[in-house]
């Protein structure tokens, strides 16, 4: 389990998987998860997201990384979303739940993180890393410790060996996961080459990388980079 400072339980495993979507939070989390462990791969999902290109961007990343990046496909299976209903606005309370946002995709993390502990099952790999974060983010329900807390402990018994997933980020504001990605050594990969922009737009670049404000993910990038930028000066 992590702890609230973002460090590595005393006895992980030599192998970890990251959740790898190309945006900003989970490519600093792939490079966290290579100072941590000996091995590091990376699983993405294809699940139909308006912002596809994360995907391109993220095997791009991959290859700078040297990390084994793999992609699955899980298209139709996650609905009820802007991110997969494409033409529903990105401004909107979400249409089940009106203290969400539009983008809320109903189980996302729940269906990534069991598939990912079956896939690190057949591999050997148990320890689990991802970039939920219940301090500087949208307010989707599955990114809160407590839920993952409970998914490591349901993937643990039906696969009756130990599961421990890693959140670095839980924790930390956007302008501290900037400050991550700068100690890491990786500011440049994550500001130029991770994508985030819900929107898809790569045609935009600003000083805290690609997207438009038009958007809560690009906005809570901008508004991190911009408070991290201040102590940098």
């Amino acid at each position: 389990m992590t702890t609230p400072t973002g460090m590595i339980p005393t006895a992980p495993g030599t192998a970890a998987l990251v959740l790898f979507s190309g945006g900003q939070d989970s490519t600093t989390c792939l490079f966290w998860a290579k100072k941590h462990f000996e091995r590091v791969e990376a699983l993405g999902f294809n699940y139909g997201q308006k912002h596809q290109v994360e995907l391109e961007q993220a095997l791009l990343i991959a290859q700078k990384a040297d990390v084994p990046f793999h992609v699955m496909d899980v298209g139709g299976l996650l609905q009820g979303s802007s991110l997969t209903e494409h033409h529903k606005a990105m401004d909107s309370p979400h249409e089940q739940n009106q203290n969400l946002p539009a983008s809320f995709v109903p189980g996302r993390n729940a269906l990534f993180l069991t598939i990912a502990a079956s896939w690190g099952y057949t591999r050997q790999i148990h320890d689990l890393v991802g970039g939920m974060c219940q301090t500087d983010y949208s307010g989707y329900p599955d990114c809160r410790r407590v839920f993952v807390d409970s998914l490591q402990t349901t993937a643990s018994l039906a696969l009756d060996q130990d599961v421990r997933i890693h959140t670095p980020l839980m924790y930390l504001t956007k302008a501290e996961t900037w400050k991550l990605a700068k100690d890491l050594g990786v500011l440049e990969i994550v500001r130029d080459m991770s994508h985030t922009d819900y929107n898809g737009n790569r045609s935009t670049y600003n000083e805290w990388g690609y997207g438009e404000l038009d958007n809560p993910a690009s906005i809570l990038r901008a508004r991190g980079w911009e408070e991290a930028a201040k102590g940098w000066v």
